[in-house]
């Protein structure tokens, strides 16, 4: 008998045999980086190797030339002549000092060659309400190199090689993004989505069709809908927004947990925000256990993923289009509003820094963003494999009386709260606020337990940071007097992004609230 295969038939056969050739090439990758390791670079190679391609090619541009990259790379140390005459900025000195002149009125060669195809924006938890970060056709390149070396990275997570052709779930922002005078402006995620590699799209859900719709409540509708017809294995979102559409799946559909609709469901890559205070509630959607996989991308570019399940700190992209400084995140550095204190702050190499301090990055980029404070901080737990963890944001820290609190210790201590009493958390925020002559921590949390009391919630949080925190123990002693929480329904949160624009691929609920946008929030609430 005659057998005929389809075209997409064929092509899936071919890339289940390319990627269990892959698997058995992966096998062997210790006995080859054995053999090879004399003659590769050093990550500090490849970043300085970065340094000098980046400035090279931005030598003629404006920005290149006002700053002589051309006599920095006649140095004898160009690293330290860099660092020494170019001064780091933020957003707001970056844009409004040279990317304004090409997204407002479309220059060419101003921070980087040529003109700026896209700006992503960026909700931005911190400094300007929406950011319109360049994004340049070099940068795109490396950002797909990024999600195919991510790929074959998840073999280390044993799915077998069928795996590979079932489809994928990616939910982002809407993939329509506005044609503005010479470039297109939108998320992220839908700028990528309109680049998205051929092979990619024939195992990618939910399609262009409901991924092109503006409303994200239409898309979560239309998902839902169309879900029984998917053979879904990978999953790649923000966590808030999966968690959103596999409740509504469930819901939709009368299910117990997403693995009767998704069998083969097997992992879930995720990024932009700490993944653990969602973990408890999102696997109560799960009919069994899943692989994570944390990647950490930015409208900046791809920085880090996780490159083995057992192992959940992320691995520095050495040679991916972007030159790292670190600076020390003290208050030698950063003022008590989490703003840099000099343009010229003390900056260490890849190969300067030491475990377990915590660092803010400045990034230099192919898509012209030079010694750009990025805002996020980290922690590097294995400086020679070059893995960190992220710690937090230079400006979402709470320290209101020298309680020093990170991200990193608010999410934790929320996470072993939710598991200890069931809460069912899915979003919180914090805010310091004066109380007399002292201080207190005003928490807002939605939980899905109604059984749970907003005073058993403090006492527990208050408890576990001053276990977390020797700081905050200390000040909770004498400077802070109060700790309270209210308890207010998942929906609030969602309203108060949606009523400022800010439902898209990207939104998250800011952790810590400061200045105006605390004054916004509780003006919304009440």
């Amino acid at each position: 008998m005659v057998s005929f295969e389809s075209p997409i038939t064929a092509r899936l056969l071919q890339i289940k045999k390319t990627l269990r050739m892959v698997s058995k090439i992966l096998t062997n990758t210790s006995k080859w980086e054995e053999m090879t390791k004399d003659f590769r670079p050093t990550s500090a190679q490849k970043q300085l190797n970065q340094l000098d391609l980046l400035l090279k090619k931005a030598k003629k541009t404006a920005f290149g030339r006002y700053y002589d990259f051309a006599n920095i790379l006649k140095s004898t140390n160009p690293a330290e002549s860099y660092r020494r005459n170019v001064p780091a900025m933020d957003y707001n000195t970056i844009y409004d000092r040279w990317w304004s002149q090409a997204y407002l009125h479309d220059v060419p060669d101003i921070c980087w060659p040529g003109l700026t195809p896209y700006y992503a924006l960026s909700s931005g938890t911190s400094q300007a309400a929406t950011k319109y970060i360049p994004v340049t056709d070099d940068m795109l390149g490396y950002m797909k190199r990024g999600a195919r070396k991510m790929l074959v990275a998840a073999s280390s997570y044993h799915l077998p090689a069928r795996q590979y052709a079932k489809q994928m779930l990616m939910v982002g922002s809407c993939t329509q993004p506005k044609w503005e005078g010479q470039h297109h402006t939108g998320d992220l995620s839908g700028i990528l989505g309109l680049n998205r590699p051929l092979w990619m799209e024939r195992l990618y859900r939910p399609g262009r069709a409901i991924s092109d719709l503006p409303d994200w409540n239409d898309r979560i509708e239309l998902i839902a809908k169309e879900a029984p017809k998917w053979d879904i294995g990978f999953a790649v979102s923000n966590p808030m927004w999966l968690q959103l559409i596999l409740e509504r799946v469930i819901e939709k559909h009368k299910l117990e947990h997403i693995h009767e609709i998704w069998p083969n469901f097997s992992l879930y890559v995720h990024g932009g925000v700490f993944f653990e205070p969602y973990k408890h509630n999102f696997e109560q959607l799960l009919g069994k256990p899943i692989g994570y996989l944390d990647s950490y991308m930015a409208s900046e570019g791809l920085f880090a993923w996780q490159r083995t399940p057992d192992n959940r700190s992320m691995k520095l992209i050495a040679n991916g289009g972007i030159y790292f400084e670190f600076v020390p995140f003290n208050d030698e550095q950063f003022d008590e509003d989490g703003n840099l204190r000099s343009e010229y702050p003390t900056s260490l190499n890849l190969d300067e820094v030491v475990e377990g301090q915590n660092y803010a990055m400045l990034i230099s980029t192919c898509a012209g963003a030079w010694r750009y404070l990025l805002g996020d901080t980290l922690i590097f737990t294995d400086v020679a494999a070059r893995e960190f963890r992220l710690s937090g944001r230079t400006k979402q820290y709470l320290s209101v009386c020298g309680e020093h609190l990170s991200i990193d210790n608010l999410n934790e201590a929320v996470r072993r709260v939710d598991e200890a009493f069931n809460a069912g958390i899915k979003e919180f925020t914090v805010a310091g606020l004066a109380n007399g002559a002292r201080w207190a921590h005003q928490w807002y949390i939605s939980c899905s337990n109604p059984e749970i009391l907003p005073t058993a919630l403090a006492q527990a949080i208050d408890k576990e940071l001053g276990i977390l925190n020797e700081d905050y123990a200390v000040e909770r002693a004498y400077a802070l007097n109060e700790v309270r929480l209210d308890i207010v329904p998942n929906s609030l949160f969602m309203d108060w992004l949606s009523e400022r624009g800010k439902m898209n691929g990207q939104a998250k609920i800011p952790r810590v609230l400061k200045g105006q946008q605390l004054a916004d929030f509780q003006a919304f609430i009440s």
